[in-house]
């Protein structure tokens, strides 16, 4: 999960156009070398030239096999994949969002990678991120990048307001409200998008659905309850006030760069992004914690991040180089190199080398790994925060109540999963 890159939907859709291959027309010459596209959905600017630099090390080692690289922006990748996989001229590789996996598995256009050479180190990854690309009892992603939640706090302001971190949802409204008196900056600005309201969902047991009973839970008690403590985190003394534009992240990162606000939710995601900020010139002033426990005493965050992915409807002979490139992209090796460049939490076990863990967000996030819950192997599971999402962001501004809001959230998801029960 992270916020969309901005394109250019011209620019965007003729490079794609031009460069879409699903391995019919991507370097066939017989005696030449087989050229790969991948698309690659990660930021064109913090993470892409670490790929870039790694495709090219590939390519020395393989001369037998190029790679079209194309960054695709994040917000449009999904479904530009979708039109082109659906007319057979989809990219060889995806860099596929956890939550892509399952669907577009479901429709055919990836192929299973157990027992191939991609997952050939299978057991070197942490085993919740194999079973989330897991659907239907075979694998079709190997873990790529993996992320989490976490409440990230500036220890310089916290420390000025004599404040811990907070262990509960009551105990950060306590440290928001003694950091304002302290300090004079709030301690706490929430986001009123859907993904980072699921962990006051894990917080009570609750979720959106329950797919072992195949049922929507949305507006559960357990459910009503933690969204309830979710709408509590917007008003009161140090909470700032719902953003509800269309820039509200953008807002949220820049208060809490400049040490306008102590804390907030958010992922590794923007780790770089953190450094750049005058607040963390001196990276240790980074504090990184489990998100808030509910009332159940458990605390818990959505496991996100992105599998690479092969295309089904490629060749013979570009699959077999497909399954090279996301073995080494994957490699622990390769890792390593993308953790030291891109600050981004690797997910095999032998990539967190004690240069990757001196990079104190790393390290942080790495700590915060165990409260992860990995998405349940739904395809439509991602799709359920979208109409959470628009009403989330009414509750929030006041415009609507907590029961109408979930109420309609309910009616929508109804339309997704319409085999599921109420």
């Amino acid at each position: 999960m992270r916020r969309g890159i901005a394109a250019t939907a011209l620019v965007a859709s003729l490079a794609l156009a031009a460069t879409a291959c699903g391995g019919s027309d991507s370097g066939d010459e017989a005696d030449g070398p087989v050229t790969i596209t991948w698309w690659d959905t990660s930021n064109a600017t913090n993470e892409a030239p670490t790929y870039k630099a790694l495709v090219k090390e590939f390519e020395a080692a393989n001369k037998d096999i190029k790679v079209n690289y194309v960054n695709v922006p994040f917000d449009q990748a999904q479904n530009k994949f979708d039109t082109a996989a659906g007319s057979k001229g989809a990219p060889d590789v995806l860099r596929s969002e956890v939550g892509w996996t399952p669907a577009f598995a479901k429709k055919g256009f990836f192929a299973p990678l157990d027992g191939t050479e991609a997952l050939k180190d299978q057991a070197e990854f942490q085993p919740s991120l194999i079973e989330q690309a897991k659907y239907d009892g075979k694998t079709y992603g190997v873990p790529f990048t993996t992320d989490t939640l976490a409440l990230v706090y500036n220890k310089a302001l916290f420390k000025k307001a004599g404040v811990e971190a907070p262990k509960t949802w009551d105990d950060l409204k306590k440290a928001a409200a003694t950091v304002k008196d302290k300090t004079g900056v709030d301690g706490y600005w929430g986001s009123t998008q859907a993904y980072y309201a699921q962990s006051f969902l894990y917080g009570e047991g609750a979720d959106t659905v329950d797919v072992d009973a195949k049922k929507i839970t949305v507006t559960s008690p357990a459910a009503k309850k933690a969204y309830g403590t979710w709408q509590g985190l917007f008003k009161g003394k140090g909470l700032h006030k719902a953003d509800t534009t269309a820039d509200a992240y953008a807002h949220i990162q820049e208060a809490f760069v400049s040490g306008k606000v102590a804390s907030i939710v958010q992922g590794p995601w923007e780790i770089t992004n953190f450094y750049k900020g005058s607040a963390f010139k001196d990276k240790n002033n980074l504090g990184i914690t489990t998100v808030p426990a509910g009332s159940t005493g458990k605390a818990g965050a959505p496991t996100g991040g992105h599998n690479l992915s092969v295309y089904a409807g490629s060749d013979a002979a570009h699959q077999k180089a497909s399954l090279k490139f996301v073995n080494f992209m994957t490699s622990a090796k390769a890792q390593e190199t993308i953790a030291l460049k891109n600050s981004t939490l690797p997910t095999r076990e032998d990539a967190y080398t004690a240069k990757v863990k001196a990079d104190p967000g790393i390290a942080g996030y790495q700590g915060v790994l165990s409260s992860a819950q990995p998405r349940p192997a739904l395809p439509e599971y991602s799709s359920l925060w979208g109409p959470l999402d628009d009403e989330l962001i009414e509750i929030a501004g006041g415009k609507e109540s907590l029961d109408k809001g979930l109420g309609d959230a309910e009616t929508a998801i109804t339309k997704l999963v319409p085999d599921f029960s109420k």
